[in-house]
């Protein structure tokens, strides 16, 4: 009866580590979709570079400001959560790995997207959105770079650290040892 119980609580888990790879992997497919459909409506000029520029400094301060608060905080809350998990499990911290071990280097920037893909595509609906309430028009590039940069950034910057802070915590003496 345990194992049974055992195994249908893996058998949820694996159904949801699949429902998080689709959502990754539709995600990363939308990601390249605007991709290719931004550089073939305005293709790539000093004039589409310079009008991003100028719309992606403006977000902040603009009508629905608070995003620029709310995906950050999902990435690091997600940053934390599997910074935590890979102290526990003894695994390098997650930049250093991306930048350091090429063998690595794949599987682990897919872990990041699978951890932030559902706050990517709430960035890019909002940055919709906000497009087209403000701007008037859809840029996709720009929802793209909005995306990555409020959710997957900051995962990016702090999963490590987190990690290597819960290292530190998990290692440390209790109070009656001596370090």
């Amino acid at each position: 009866m345990r194992c049974a119980c055992r195994e249908g609580i893996l058998m949820v888990r694996a159904g949801s580590d699949r429902e998080h790879s689709s959502l990754a992997l539709l995600v990363a497919l939308i990601i390249v979709g605007l991709a290719v459909l931004g550089f073939v409506w305005y293709g790539v000029s000093s004039e589409v570079l310079q009008r991003q520029w100028q719309d992606l400094t403006g977000r902040p301060s603009g009508s629905m400001s608070f995003r620029f608060l709310l995906q950050p905080t999902m990435a690091a809350i997600a940053a934390t959560y599997d910074g935590i998990r890979d102290a526990k499990l003894g695994r390098s911290p997650y930049f250093w790995t991306i930048i350091n071990d090429a063998e690595k280097r794949a599987g682990r920037l897919r872990e990041g997207l699978v951890s932030t893909a559902r706050i990517m595509l709430l960035g890019m609906v909002m940055d919709v959105i906000y497009q087209l309430k403000e701007l008037g028009t859809f840029y996709p590039g720009e929802a793209i770079i909005i995306a990555l940069t409020l959710a997957f950034v900051p995962y990016l910057l702090l999963r490590g650290p987190v990690e290597r802070i819960a290292q530190w915590w998990l290692n440390r003496p209790s109070n009656g040892e001596a370090p």
